[in-house]
């Protein structure tokens, strides 16, 4: 099905794309290659893509059934076939929408009821009625992984200005100088930790909860009451000395990556307040109902998807940059990672044959203006197309500060200018004709050509208040699930995980000394090497 698009991309390859905003059929180009969803716009004109390949794209949505399976989704159907699951991280910012039902159950009471019940801990936390040993809480560390950290890390950052409670930490990773580092900056008897693991058995966060439990217990009498669990596994939290009024779960069709919505939020929630989690979900739940009502071309998850598709699927750009001018989105782009690459990087269809197609593409990124000193130069320079996707806001919560917003936002619209003219080797000459000469011109000419037809969207705002980055967050699940489905695999299992995880574990009795006989030749070389040098 992507023949066509293939045939007609490579028939306009050539093309100057900056040559279309003179277009007689698209006279305002800028315009017609947008779409919005209120104050949210999705500037997709600085890219090849015309009106012919945009209906092109459009029928993949229809011939793959993306409206029917979108529906199915929010519906509570199975849709997470190989697991055998609904999907319905979308309950969770159901704030005011209906019932759902899951096996003919409507989820919404259990879903708002935790939310409530979120609530109140959060307030009694921020307000200082629920103590630590040594008085009111003033740090909590959330100990986790993957989307168990990720989404709630990037959220507490990139709503630091609203955040008005106790400070907060993340430890995800295993390695004891994450979790050392975090320690030594807090106080026990004033520090909260939630753990959160939907199992209560995930390795590498529960043996940093461990750790977090006997630092705890060092100074602090009862270190259990200073412990929050955001699991269904009532008994493992019971045993660790968790108060179930401290307990907060979650159903399994809420996966990892999308679960920052509910229990998983609980360090945003009390980093911000209620309220504004609450406007958070709105948020979310706004691009939800647009995603379900809007006309495809004015589709923004369907439109980010399509373009998505047509840079990686036909286009054969295998990577993604994500490069927010807005330094409170820092850790999108690792966020991002995440949720695309874990939900669409897969081989095989939903029928189980390999995959026709490439896969989801390679997602990384930096904020700029850091990235301009960094990798702008290959993205600009270098022989790979990489298709970047800015995202830029028209006011920072600095107003004291806003001539300098103003340069950020400049450069930001500088570089997919530039990305898009490039400079040819005339203009290049012109640039240095009066420092060389002759054959040294030429020279040091081509190395200041700059190729341009490099591609770019803008997803521009007026400003990350807790309302947008809800906008935002679900803007780009729903570009995963629109991607997956015209793919045709399941964005919502991750098996690729597995098998590193069961590796791991046969290997720690022969990392701790066991006989590493059985292994293949370089992992028993390098497990002698590493007990040779203190291991």
């Amino acid at each position: 099905m992507f023949d066509t698009l293939r045939n007609h991309q490579k028939s306009i390859a050539h093309r100057r794309f900056e040559t279309l905003f003179d277009a007689p059929d698209t006279p305002d180009r800028a315009q017609d290659f947008s779409a919005q969803m209120g104050d949210l716009v999705l500037d997709y004109s600085k890219t090849n893509i015309d009106s012919a390949a945009r209906d092109l794209l459009i029928d993949l949505l229809t011939q793959t059934g993306v409206a029917e399976k979108r529906d199915a989704m929010f519906a509570g159907a199975l849709i997470n076939e190989t697991e055998t699951r609904a999907v319905l991280h979308t309950a969770l910012r159901n704030l005011d929408g209906g019932p759902v039902h899951v096996d003919g159950q409507d989820v919404m009471p259990d879903i708002l009821e935790t939310l409530d019940r979120m609530a109140a801990f959060a307030e009694v936390v921020r307000d200082g009625s629920y103590m630590g040993a040594g008085g009111k809480i003033t740090d909590v560390i959330n100990i986790g992984i993957g989307g168990s950290d990720l989404g709630p890390a990037m959220a507490v950052k990139a709503l630091a200005p609203y955040a008005d409670g106790p400070r907060c930490h993340f430890v995800s990773n295993v390695d004891p100088s994450d979790i050392a580092g975090v320690l030594r900056v807090c106080d026990p008897a004033t520090t909260l930790v939630i753990v959160a693991s939907k199992t209560f058995t995930t390795i590498e966060t529960m043996t940093n909860a461990r750790t977090a439990m006997a630092w705890m217990s060092d100074l602090v009498g009862n270190p259990g009451h200073q412990f929050a669990a955001l699991s269904t596994a009532a008994d493992k939290t019971g045993a660790f000395g968790i108060a179930p009024e401290r307990v907060f779960g979650f159903e399994d069709w809420v996966g990892g990556r999308y679960s920052m919505w509910g229990p998983i939020g609980l360090s945003l929630m009390i980093a911000i307040g209620p309220d504004a989690f609450r406007a958070f979900l709105r948020g979310g739940q706004a691009m939800d109902r647009h995603f379900c009502a809007a006309d495809w071309q004015e589709n923004l998850p369907a439109m980010l998807a399509l373009v998505g598709i047509w840079h990686n699927q036909v286009c054969d750009y295998a990577t993604r940059a994500v490069l927010p001018y807005d330094n409170n989105l820092l850790r999108l782009p690792a966020y991002l990672q995440q949720l695309e690459m874990e939900s669409n990087g897969k081989g095989v269809s939903m029928d189980g044959a390999d995959l026709p197609v490439q896969s989801g593409p390679v997602v990384w990124g930096e904020p700029g203006t850091n990235g301009q000193h960094a990798f702008y130069q290959l993205i600009h320079q270098g022989t790979r197309v990489i298709p970047c996707e800015f995202l830029v806001a028209a006011r920072g919560h600095e107003d004291d500060l806003h001539h300098q917003h103003q340069l950020l936002v400049a450069n930001c619209l500088a570089q997919s200018e530039a990305l898009m003219k490039g400079r040819d080797l005339e203009q290049a000459r012109a640039k240095v004709a009066d420092k060389f000469t002759g054959e040294e011109l030429e020279r040091q000419a081509h190395h200041r050509v700059f190729p341009g037809n490099r591609p770019s969207t803008t997803l521009a705002y007026p400003l990350l208040d807790p309302f947008m980055l809800g906008q935002i967050i679900a803007l780009y699940e729903h570009r995963v699930f629109v991607e997956g489905v015209v793919l045709g695999l399941n964005s919502y299992d991750q098996w690729g995980v597995e098998l590193g995880k069961e590796l791991a574990t046969a290997l720690q009795p022969i990392v701790e000394g066991a006989d590493a006989s059985g292994k293949d030749g370089s992992t028993a070389n390098l497990v002698a090497m590493l007990r040779k040098n203190g291991l």
